[in-house]
């Protein structure tokens, strides 16, 4: 869990950097065994992300964001993350 605090914390901070930005949608769902997350502002940042334990230590999680960089490129990073580390995928 405390992996996907921390992620959580890092997408909403890197979002709301842009001060000029409204909240188009806000979802946030948390249990003790899972949790689903989305964000999406109207400066083309989104980010999704969903977690469940998967044994009595271990969290799958699987997300994605996106936005578009200040060159004006599109990017989407998928990824999931388990006990073996951080596995992203990104497309530009």
């Amino acid at each position: 869990m405390k992996f996907a605090i921390v992620l959580l914390a890092c997408l909403l901070a890197f979002a709301y950097a842009n001060e000029e930005a409204e909240v188009v949608k806000e979802f946030s769902e948390v249990n003790a065994e899972d949790f689903k997350y989305a964000l999406e502002l109207t400066n083309h940042i989104r980010a999704e992300q969903e977690g469940h334990l998967q044994d009595k230590d271990n969290w799958l999680v699987k997300g994605e964001y996106e936005y578009v960089s200040k060159d004006g490129k599109h990017i989407k990073v998928t990824y999931t993350a388990d006990e073996h580390g951080y596995h992203p995928n990104v497309e530009q």
